[in-house]
This record gives structure tokens, C-alpha cells and sequence, in this order.
């Protein structure tokens, strides 16, 4: 009998390297419609104000999930978090969020900025709990696999 994963190996989080591209568009593409490609992933990890981490369990290389962010002039950004979909509902999005949240923390970062589907439940209530708040709407944001064009809800957490 195969455990759960929760009750697996402990998770660690890493930061990503470039030989994670071709992964992370795999796992990107689970959770969105317009999934990202290996090229775009490489180029924004090129950028030196792109940052990011990669959820992996303790002694094995396969990516469960990711955060990209960008830092500049003080604000963090949430470009993208995917989390695998057989790994969801398990803390890995949290884990990348608190890892973020550190990373800005030590740079002194004022905000932390993200967009999030308004319908994707799971998500909201994630970012809620890490104290994040409704700034804002951008009107048919999103396009869900049927193609129907959904909200995003702009968010932020103060992090002064």
C-alpha cells in the first residue's frame, strides 16, 4: 500500500535552477489554460530581478510545484505558482508563498503584489490566510479551459 504523500518523505524548498524550465512549463500546464513554455520559464530566470522556488520532496529531484516572483524598486510580484495537480491541497503552495515572503522580508521589500483567478477557491483562501487583500479587478483575465474569460483579482500583502 502506497502512503499518501503528506505522509511521505518531508518537502524541501530549493531555488530554482536553469535545467528546471522544461519542468515547470509540464507543471504550469496542469493548472492553466495558457500554460507557459520552457523558453519563456528560462528567460524570466534569466532576469536578475526574477527569483524562484521549486518544492521537491527531501532526497528526490522531481518537481512537485514553483514560485516565479520579481523584486524591483521595493515591490515583490508573483509572476506565476503551479503546484502538480496530484500534489494540491498538501502545503506546498504554502511552503513557496513563506518562502517568497522570506526572501522579501530580507531584502526589505514595502508589498507583495499577485493576480489569482477570482474562481480559483483554493488559491484565494490560501492567499488570505497569508494576509494578503483585495486591491483590485481585472475584467476577464483568465480564460478557463472552455475557453469562458474569468476574473483576477489583483492582491496584496504589506510586508513593512
Amino acid at each position: 500500500m502506497r502512503l499518501p504523500l503528506r505522509f511521505q518523505k518531508p518537502f524541501v524548498v530549493e531555488p530554482l535552477g536553469p535545467d528546471d524550465a522544461e519542468t515547470m512549463s509540464h507543471v504550469h500546464a496542469e493548472g492553466f489554460a495558457r500554460a507557459w513554455g520552457p523558453h519563456e520559464f528560462a528567460e524570466l530566470m534569466e532576469q536578475r530581478t526574477v527569483f524562484g522556488y521549486a518544492a521537491r520532496k527531501e532526497g528526490d529531484r522531481e518537481l512537485l510545484g514553483f514560485v516565479l516572483a520579481r523584486l524591483a524598486a521595493g515591490e515583490g510580484e508573483i509572476l506565476t505558482i503551479a503546484v502538480k495537480g496530484a500534489c494540491r491541497g498538501r502545503g506546498l503552495g504554502w511552503l513557496l508563498m513563506d518562502a517568497v515572503l522570506r526572501a522579501l522580508h530580507r531584502e526589505r521589500a514595502e508589498a507583495l503584489f499577485l493576480e489569482v483567478d477570482e474562481n480559483n477557491g483554493p488559491a484565494v483562501r490560501l492567499y488570505r490566510r497569508l494576509g494578503f487583500h483585495v486591491v483590485g479587478q481585472r475584467p476577464r483575465y483568465y480564460r478557463e479551459n472552455q475557453g469562458q474569460p474569468t476574473n483576477a483579482l489583483v492582491m496584496r500583502r504589506d510586508l513593512s
